[in-house]
């Protein structure tokens, strides 16, 4: 999926020469968390909101160069690279350079976050279902294998969570009948994270432990 554009360039770089006053205006104006600067033309890192109303508003940027972060992607960088480099450096702009580092511009996040809403993992209808195993004894083959099993297609799968040696599976299905989906993960040692309202095998625990309070509350 071709993201190039998405490329901005409504707002200039910084030079690296400028005052700092300058930069903290032009951020009381913005919601941008960072803004790229270039010295001598040629970008050099981005600086920070956060930073910049920390510093002294006397000084130019460049007595804070250090405190410039160079994350950026290349033109050709795939999205999900692009939103994971987003989410890496939190911020909400991404600059954008050739593979001679050369700058073009950057990316928002929001017209990133636009490309995953358009993939069928969120805009095909289907139901979602997380399952958790140890890190060590899943496989995605195996987590498909049992989904295709009982005739169900997937529309996405990613790891959503890794903890304590178990990681955590979210998996987007078109389907609309999930029991016997859950059932088979279960028979597979896999815990099944998500509720689920065909889940026969929840509704018989909550009969039997209905029952069972009845029989000792005669």
């Amino acid at each position: 999926m071709k993201t190039q554009h998405y490329i901005i360039n409504d707002i200039n770089p910084f030079d690296i020469s400028i005052p700092i006053i300058e930069v903290q205006r032009a951020f009381s104006q913005l919601t941008y968390s960072h803004i790229p600067v270039i010295k001598d033309g040629e970008f050099t890192g981005s600086i920070s909101e956060t930073d910049v109303h920390c510093f002294d508003s006397g000084k130019l940027l460049q007595d804070f160069q250090n405190t410039l972060e160079p994350f950026h992607v290349r033109d050709t960088t795939n999205w999900l690279d692009i939103l994971e480099a987003f989410a890496q450096n939190g911020s909400n702009i991404m600059p954008v350079l050739t593979n001679e580092n050369n700058y073009l511009g950057y990316y928002e996040l929001s017209d990133i976050m636009t490309i995953f809403n358009d993939t069928p993992f969120l805009s095909e209808a289907g139901g979602i279902i997380v399952v958790e195993k140890g890190i060590t004894d899943y496989s995605f083959s195996e987590i498909c294998q049992i989904i295709e099993s009982n005739d169900a297609k997937i529309l996405g799968i990613f790891i959503s969570n890794i903890e304590n040696d178990l990681m955590q599976a979210t998996i987007k299905i078109g389907h609309i009948g999930m029991n016997a989906i859950v059932q088979t993960f279960r028979r597979y040692s896999y815990n099944v994270i998500s509720n689920h309202e065909e889940d026969k095998f929840l509704e018989d625990l909550k009969k039997r432990s209905a029952y069972l309070d009845k029989y000792l509350n005669m």
